[in-house]
């Protein structure tokens, strides 16, 4: 006998979820079932259900009716007969990061790499996605779902499902901060510091022994308030006010920062992005996980003669979700400064639409299945 589940799907973009009974999903092999208690609303999500085709049509979204739902945490309901290292009751977060599992990139470590890459509940990166698609339907927004073993972190219990429920964001920013090497005693500009990304961005980094972080974003009421987190190593500037890059060599005795981490959102200007650049030092590493969706002109003499390295960084990998869980576990991490705002099933209409309000990085939007 089928078992049935509430889950919210989208059946055309442009149209609202509707909150609809589904099969519930069984685990088999390496497969397990989460019950899912908290799922993170994704800060673009209601931009990609409402321009997602006009924006970036060669990325194809789940077959539809679809359901969405990147970041989930929740408790194991069921696992596969060939699950070894995970059983039912396990506290979890579901890293959405979905690849083949068997390429050279995946083997190694590096699933963003595969040909494959898909985030689960959201979009994919090419066409191969609609196979993972095929294998994974479900993302968080439903009272169960099915996901690999290797996509399982277990979590502390001094770490709420709200708070795991952002762990693919606080990931993406730690992942990219690791790419900077060692960055301890080092300065770094965070552009776009205020949002979910820069907000978690600016907490690994304090972590992790930058020395000056320089916060860079538009409003001035919440630069204040990221300040606070360590007034004598962030300085704030609102990129309202003048050229960063003049702002960062004017800090640094006209040399620059050591790094750059860029977290403006999709809709952002690229020209933000591209003058923060410029006030990164020579020799500087500029790492981007913001996703801004424009073309950049940018003297490339300059980036040769500089010896500057651009790079991207997507999304974390599971051994680094289970890095962040243990820093979190140990105090290293102290995420009791963010707050969750948290809407039932039946309200993820309005969960999406709240998302878009502009309310800065210290808040997340969390569904409750």
């Amino acid at each position: 006998m089928t078992i049935m589940m509430r889950a919210a799907r989208l059946h055309a973009v442009n149209e609202p979820m509707r909150v609809e009974d589904v099969a519930k999903p069984v685990a088999s092999g390496t497969d397990v079932v989460v019950e899912v208690k908290a799922c993170g609303m994704v800060p673009n999500l209601a931009n990609v259900l409402n321009n997602w085709e006009t924006w970036y049509p060669h990325q194809p979204l789940p077959m539809k009716p679809a359901i969405f739902g990147l970041d989930p945490a929740g408790i194991v309901h069921q696992v596969g007969e060939q699950v070894v290292a995970i059983k039912p009751g396990d506290r979890v977060y579901v890293n959405p990061l979905r690849s083949c599992g068997a390429c050279h990139a995946c083997v190694s470590g590096h699933q963003a790499k595969c040909e494959y890459f898909t985030f689960n509940g959201y979009f994919g990166f090419n066409r191969n996605s609609l196979e993972i698609y095929k294998r994974y339907p479900e993302g968080g927004f439903a009272q169960f779902m099915r996901a690999p073993q290797n996509a399982i972190v277990k979590i502390p219990d001094n770490m709420t499902y709200p708070q795991a429920a952002r762990m693919g964001y606080l990931g993406t920013a730690y992942s990219a901060l690791k790419k900077f090497g060692v960055p301890a005693g080092r300065s770094l500009i965070i552009n776009g510091a205020t949002g979910t990304l820069g907000v978690g961005a600016t907490l690994f980094a304090l972590a992790m022994g930058v020395s000056t972080i320089y916060a860079v974003a538009r409003g001035k009421p919440l630069l204040e308030r990221l300040k606070q987190l360590a007034p004598n190593r962030i300085q704030t500037f609102s990129n309202q006010d003048g050229k960063v890059a003049d702002w960062v060599r004017s800090q640094t005795g006209g040399l620059g920062a050591d790094f750059m981490l860029d977290c403006l959102g999709a809709v952002a200007d690229v020209n933000a992005m591209k003058d923060a650049m410029m006030g990164v030092k020579r020799g500087g590493r500029i790492v981007n996980i913001g996703g801004t969706g424009s073309d950049m002109l940018f003297n490339t003499k300059w980036w040769m003669d500089n010896s500057m390295e651009l790079l991207g960084s997507a999304w974390l990998t599971t051994a680094e979700g289970m890095e962040i869980a243990d820093m979190v576990r140990s105090g290293a991490i102290d995420l009791s400064g963010l707050e969750a705002r948290t809407y039932p099933l039946e309200q993820i209409n309005e969960a999406i639409n709240g998302v878009a309000s502009g309310d800065g990085g210290f808040t997340n939007y969390v569904l409750e299945p």
